[in-house]
């Protein structure tokens, strides 16, 4: 054990990084480890903005912004959650705002807010189109004031469980190399989403689902995995993210004909219908032959060259450098692609996990403010809030207790499953399994899920895991072994393509992301108002359901 902390949170992207300010604001001893530096963690994608009931822009409050999310839900939301998220969100946003995030301004100086999908309110407070690179330079800002150590390109393997506790973490230090083992009394896991078991996705490359991973395997639940959403205008084939921000900004929709199609689909909102609505649109267009070569047209010509400048810079900029498309005189080809994860591990109000010592937040929790489908800009929010609530409680916990005991044993038998890998010399590269794996989920369990697709995916990710414990880490050396990392987390994205399977397979209902279109093409509150639950016995997915937490709000038809 090179070091011992009271709070150890492991990832430090939005989430990670306001855990650790608010446990280190509370008196506990903090530290952050991180795979890659913090300011280039994937919340820095975030483009269009972030939710709060501020009423800049219109009438609103906590209570039409928590209804918003239980609806936008398909009511699969834990309403406890949801109300917390709503009632915290403006005090949240005006300290990020008092720390120095830079907030695009109304003429008369306060936050401007955009609208958003199936939102009631004009209530996504932004910063141009980079809203989450904004708040990544404020919170390190911060993190670096308070002189938070992070353990940066340590790779987390392992939680350490000793005597019925979390007691810290295994991680491969990537820069110098070798095991390394940190104690801590609680473990935040803030490690973001697992969007890289797709081809296309938003995701970067470092969101593989170690957190939700590890979680797993020490034993944990995690929560309606099967709810991956899929954000409707992504770029071909990069699955490059163009912000909910352009729709927001009157961005339209139009198939290969001129058509604002979405007239069928949604014909009160249109374009600002939800996701997982606008998504299912998109596919059916394009199913059917109206499509532009697998895409649709996001045409943002009317807006006008001044306003594009000044509130969608980023997304012009990406248009131009990966498609060669100026937006200002032509629309953008985009399609659906997997963008973030609603599923993740089980937690309470305060980030608790079943396991003592052990919190979740972020995309890798499920606490679930999501349900089946997340609204755009309470993502970002969700980080916040919850991040904030996790640290103190955590820091709570450390402060009132006093060991730390990380048995040799530990760090012994991951050196020895570490050494096997290291040591094969024949066997499959880690890549060939991780292409067939994401291109295989993007064909059988992407925008529509069908039975027979569902267990043929099944089938194919058994067959790559027997593939995976034959792989070979051609890279045997210590320093920056990204080729040793990589099929560690190839291991992780099969575990949760394994639990996504089962839970999408025994949901036999459409519910938010969850599109059954042939077999179950509606909801069925009856039998499926619950959240399944994924644990691994004797090394293999078992499901679990538990009923979703209403207080106010009960179940009626969603129409947008």
């Amino acid at each position: 054990m090179i070091a011992k902390h009271d709070v150890l949170v492991v990832g430090a992207g939005c989430a990670g990084m306001r855990a650790a300010i608010e446990a280190f604001d509370a008196g506990a001893d903090v530290a952050m480890i991180s795979k890659i530096h913090p300011t280039r963690s994937h919340s820095g994608a975030a483009e269009g903005g972030i939710n709060a009931a501020l009423g800049n822009a219109s009438e609103d409050n906590p209570e039409i912004h928590a209804y918003d999310t239980v609806k936008g839900s398909d009511y699969l939301g834990d309403q406890d959650a949801i109300e917390i998220l709503c009632e915290e969100a403006p005090a949240d946003v005006y300290q990020l705002e008092n720390w120095g995030a830079v907030f695009s301004r109304t003429e008369d100086g306060r936050i401007a807010q955009r609208p958003f999908g199936a939102a009631g309110a004009p209530r996504t407070a932004y910063a141009a189109d980079i809203t989450g690179h904004v708040l990544v330079q404020v919170l390190w800002e911060q993190v670096c004031k308070r002189d938070i150590p992070t353990y940066e390109e340590y790779f987390a393997w392992q939680l350490v469980e000793n005597d019925g506790r979390c007691q810290g973490v295994v991680c491969w230090d990537l820069l110098e190399g070798g095991l390394k083992t940190i104690g801590a009394k609680t473990v935040i896991l803030a490690t973001g989403g697992a969007g890289r078991l797709y081809t296309g996705t938003t995701n970067a490359y470092s969101c593989t689902g170690d957190g939700m991973s590890m979680a797993l395997r020490a034993g944990l639940g995690l929560k309606d995995m099967e709810m991956m959403q899929f954000h409707p205008t992504t770029l071909a084939p990069t699955g490059v993210l163009i912000t909910e921000g352009c729709r927001g900004e009157g961005a339209f929709l139009l198939n290969k004909d001129g058509e604002r199609f979405l007239k069928r689909y949604a014909p009160n909102t249109m374009e600002l219908a939800s996701r997982d609505v606008i998504s299912r649109a998109e596919q059916m267009e394009i199913d059917a032959g109206r499509g532009v070569d697998g895409n649709v047209l996001l045409d943002l010509r009317h807006l006008g060259a001044e306003r594009i400048i000044e509130r969608l810079p980023g997304s012009r900029e990406l248009a131009m450098t990966f498609l060669g498309v100026d937006p200002i005189y032509d629309p953008i080809p985009v399609r659906p692609g997997a963008h973030y994860h609603m599923g993740g591990v089980a937690t309470d109000v305060w980030g608790q996990t079943e396991l003592t010592g052990l919190y979740a937040a972020g995309e890798c929790a499920c606490v679930s403010v999501h349900g089946a489908n997340r609204l755009g800009g309470n993502a970002l929010m969700e980080t916040i809030t919850f991040g904030k609530r996790a640290g103190s409680h955590a820091a709570e916990w450390a402060l009132s207790h006093t060991t730390v005991d990380v048995p040799d044993s530990v760090e012994r038998d991951a050196e020895r499953d570490l050494t096997a890998l290291l040591e094969r010399t024949d066997g499959e590269r880690p890549w060939s399994i991780r292409d067939e794996l994401a291109s295989s989920m993007h064909e059988n369990f992407g925008v529509f899920r069908r039975e027979r697709q569902m267990e043929q995916q099944g089938k194919v990710v058994a067959g790559l895991r027997d593939r995976y414990q034959r792989v070979v880490v051609e890279d045997k050396g210590e320093v920056f072994n990204t080729d040793l990392t990589q099929a560690i987390e190839l291991d992780f994205l099969l575990d949760l393509a394994e639990c996504m399977v089962v839970a999408g397979i025994e949901r036999k209902e459409s519910r938010g992301a969850h599109a059954r279109p042939d077999d179950y093409p509606v909801r069925d509150d009856e039998n499926f108002l619950q959240h399944t639950i994924v644990h691994l016995v004797d090394g293999s997915p078992q499901l679990s359901w538990e009923p979703v937490r209403m207080t106010k709000w009960q179940p009626q038809e969603r129409k947008y």
